[in-house]
């Protein structure tokens, strides 16, 4: 029952919550206006939708550490919840900022350090992942020196574990900003990815039930968002929604036990996609990789001729597809999935390419 009643709460606390921010978020003017090309809606929009959904999470968090004793937990310490409530309340109040502001990427981009120094310096960290090629365990922790205490606490630097978490979060961090094009993507492969992650949590072999509780909470509160911004969207994530959906979903898997592949299946076509554009943005356009453009995969979908909301079902289909495999294969199999994945990004390019062409040369009345 607790796990149904977080769930239920999250969404009807976030439903209502982003129709109250939208409501704010339109009386002060923080809007996406449609004054560039790769802007696909056509009228101002509000943004902040993302702080509906971290206000909703944490607050049937908080009502279930102090109304029961489910948290904290020994996945979830005390240490790792403040960690984690502290990194959001950065990314939020930053994003925020952003979305009134309109900062410079050179300056966004010091929320998201901020956010993952905290998650650090609270203890979270990957410490192991499942070696790839073989049975055991690949350890992340060899490396580390003690820094001094606190709150009675010893921290420490652990070399390689630290500075994988830094990455594994930052990746997952622009991985969803740089996806978030298309009315309700971000948020569905998010809420796929929080299922996912919940089943994974509650098997036998892993059998985390606090980490599931999260999920599923995170689950919830992106559910209810959902309703507001599916195409056409009433609201948009913002800029701290977009960088806390990626935050919140690479957390998760470090805490259900450095779950990167499955993870990554999950987020994989979009991490592929910016990887790409990265590249082409800088060795073969030789220009900043934080200029947004319409060349993202998800753009090129609409460009070949699918609707706004085909594009999205695809796109949530192959995510929903590689993480319910993940259920199923270990390891080794989960290797092979990421190849088969690459495979399947490889040749959804070629087609969008081709097909792209073709609608462009169709003659238009």
């Amino acid at each position: 029952m607790l796990f149904i009643g977080s769930l239920i709460a999250a969404f009807v606390l976030s439903l209502s919550l982003t129709w109250f921010i939208r409501g704010y978020a339109l009386k002060r003017g923080i809007v996406d206006e449609p004054n560039e090309d790769r802007k696909i809606h056509h009228t101002p929009t509000p943004l902040l939708g993302g702080v509906a959904i971290v206000l909703s999470f944490w607050t049937v968090i908080g009502v279930v550490a102090l109304a029961t004793d489910f948290f904290p937990s020994r996945y979830i310490p005390v240490d790792f919840l403040w960690g984690m409530f502290l990194a959001s309340l950065v990314l939020v109040l930053g994003g925020a900022f952003d979305d009134r502001f309109r900062l410079s990427p050179s300056k966004q981009i010091v929320f998201p350090l901020a956010a993952v120094a905290i998650i650090v310096a609270s203890g979270i960290g990957i410490s192991f992942v499942s070696n790839p090629l073989g049975e055991g365990l690949l350890r992340l922790d060899a490396l580390q020196w003690e820094l001094g205490t606190f709150f009675g606490r010893p921290i420490a630097f652990v070399l390689v574990a630290d500075v994988f978490t830094v990455i594994w979060l930052l990746g997952m961090m622009y991985t969803t900003k740089f996806l978030d094009g298309l009315d309700g993507l971000v948020g569905g492969i998010t809420a796929i990815g929080s299922f996912i992650l919940f089943a994974l949590s509650l098997s036998d072999k892993t059998f985390q039930p606090d980490v599931a509780l999260v999920s599923l909470v995170l689950a919830g509160a992106i559910l209810g968002f959902l309703v507001w911004n599916l195409h056409p969207a009433r609201i948009f994530l913002g800029e701290g929604g977009s960088v806390w959906l990626g935050f919140m979903l690479g957390l998760l898997a470090i805490l259900s036990g450095g779950k990167v592949a499955t993870a990554l299946l999950i987020v994989g076509l979009p991490a592929l996609d910016v990887v790409w554009v990265i590249i082409r943005r800088l060795f073969l356009e030789k220009k900043s990789p934080v200029i947004g453009d319409s060349k993202h995969l998800h753009f090129r979908l609409l460009h070949a001729g699918f609707s706004h909301r085909s594009a999205v079902l695809l796109l949530w289909g192959i995510s929903a597809a590689f993480g319910v495999l993940s259920l199923i294969f270990q390891t080794r199999g989960k290797v092979y999935l990421l190849a088969m994945l690459l495979m399947v990004m490889f040749l959804l390019a070629i087609w969008v390419t081709k097909r792209s062409k073709s609608f462009s040369d169709r003659p238009h009345s």
